[in-house]
């Protein structure tokens, strides 16, 4: 079908819509992003400062921040389960495919891992203040679970920072060198005939 044709009469290419991820996993992927943007920067101020008022609320603020990042992982992997990826672009190799999506099933389970083990550490015999709106409930103390968790959350954080560098540098390779259309999987459509993606 002509292109004129399909914009003039209001039919979509399932096709196209077959390249990319529907329009909640997109806003799921980009709010998880922005939540990463304001959580590293707030735990790195947070322990440069000394035992203060500002430390603590920066405390209550990273540690909100994590539970949110917590609960949108949640939604965006039951999403995932009832609405398959598209495929890659460009025909990669079977190697190429299983490094990607091991390294991002890795950053999937980091993203849980902060969290949960953060609230590990933080709840352990107290509650933790959600932005001064509520508590989540505290866990009862125990002193080597709180020292374990702590471990998994300083060990946890580099493999943030590889992964995500390793994401990061993923993708532009594909913009750049490869110019295979990756990253238009991840974003809106810019253009009125490509404006059938589900939701």
């Amino acid at each position: 079908m002509p292109d004129s044709l399909s914009k003039t009469s209001g039919l979509r290419s399932p096709a196209l819509a077959a390249t990319r991820y529907t329009l909640t996993a997109q806003a799921l992927h980009w709010l998880t992003v922005l939540l990463m943007l304001a959580i590293l920067p707030v735990a790195w101020v947070m322990v440069s400062l000394p035992k203060s008022p500002q430390q603590v609320w920066l405390f209550v603020i990273h540690r909100s921040l994590g539970m949110t990042i917590l609960a949108v992982v949640a939604v965006r992997l039951a999403w995932r389960a009832a609405h398959p990826p598209p495929p890659l672009p460009g025909g990669p190799s079977t190697a190429m495919e299983l490094v990607g999506r091991l390294t991002h099933w890795l950053l999937y389970a980091l993203l849980l891992l902060m969290p949960v083990s953060g609230y590990l550490q933080s709840g352990n015999g107290r509650p933790v203040s959600y932005l001064g709106l509520f508590d989540l409930p505290a866990l009862p103390e125990n002193k080597g679970l709180g020292e374990t968790a702590q471990t998994a959350h300083l060990l946890g954080q580099w493999g943030i920072y590889a992964l995500v560098a390793l994401h990061v540098l993923s993708t532009v390779w594909h913009v750049a060198v490869r110019r295979d259309g990756l990253l238009g999987r991840m974003i809106p459509p810019q253009d009125d005939a490509a404006r059938d993606v589900p939701r």
